[in-house]
């Protein structure tokens, strides 16, 4: 009897040990989801993340899942060092809005969409040449301008920037230097060209564009300078030919009514009786 009752309660007791160490493992395998958070999409659909300190546009980047250029696609603000500053305010992501339920149908569930992948950035160049015969064409010997500025603005608001140009020379192409506008994001744009005192426009200063994706776009202005047409010859014109040749052609004139008069006498028949004696009656 008593054999019957021991073995039975060290079993239970082995148990009892058996689920305290199961609950024990359990709790130190779970993991610490403290501290993670879980940006939430705005009324809008964006999900926006707030800069703190040690931040930058990599880090940002990924730890949202997406690309620098996707996050620059959307803060278009974002300056070309990719700047961040304590407290602002970035959008990482677009949730598209649902639309609002109808009375007595279900609405159904959205999945989480990712946001689309950016498709790429294209350069525009700008020149502006020192036109010095004012054709409008640029000559090999034509070179950049310094002090002009362009700038350059997508027609939808989203893109703007200005630069300023230069007569810089690469030395290895004997070629003028390009102001050039990198990462621009493909799309429609206009550009401008404010020419620097002392020049005048030799052609348009305003175009609309289209690029896309992996384009280079390259876009001459011309200019003259205002000094560059004086001390230049004039046309002969009739009224500053010279006097020599008008007197030259009087005494050309002169010459051969001489001529004619001498060949005239030459001609004429002599007196035959001239000099013969005479009888007088």
């Amino acid at each position: 009897m008593k054999k019957q009752i021991v073995f039975p309660g060290l079993f239970v007791l082995l148990l009892l040990f058996a689920g305290m160490a199961l609950t024990a493992n359990g709790a130190s395998a779970a993991p610490d989801l403290q501290g993670f958070v879980t940006s939430t999409p705005g009324p809008d659909g964006r999900i926006i993340y707030i800069v703190v300190e040690g931040d930058n546009c990599g880090q940002v980047a990924l730890l949202h899942g997406i690309t620098v250029p996707q996050l620059r696609q959307f803060n278009t603000r974002l300056d070309q060092d990719c700047t961040l500053t304590v407290g602002q305010q970035l959008v990482v992501g677009l949730v598209p809005q649902a639309a609002p339920p109808t009375v007595g149908i279900p609405t159904p569930t959205l999945p989480a969409v990712t946001p689309t992948p950016f498709t790429g950035t294209t350069e525009v160049c700008v020149l502006l040449f020192d036109d010095l015969n004012g054709d409008a064409l640029r000559q090999e010997t034509e070179f950049g301008i310094e002090g002009g500025a362009v700038s350059l603005t997508n027609l939808n608001g989203s893109y703007s920037q200005t630069l300023n140009t230069t007569s810089a020379v690469d030395p290895d192409l004997v070629e003028p230097i390009r102001s050039c506008f990198e990462d621009v994001p493909q799309g429609e744009y206009n550009v401008s060209m404010a020419v620097p005192d002392g020049y005048n426009p030799t052609m348009s200063l305003s175009y609309t564009f289209t690029v896309k994706a992996g384009d280079r776009a390259s876009i001459d202005f011309g200019a003259q300078s205002k000094t560059a047409t004086l001390g230049e010859p004039t046309e002969p014109t009739e009224t500053n030919r010279s006097p020599f040749l008008g007197i030259f052609g009087i005494l050309l004139l002169l010459g051969g009514i001489g001529l004619g008069y001498f060949a005239y006498r030459a001609n004429q028949p002599k007196n035959r009786l001239k000099g013969s004696p005479l009888t007088k009656r």
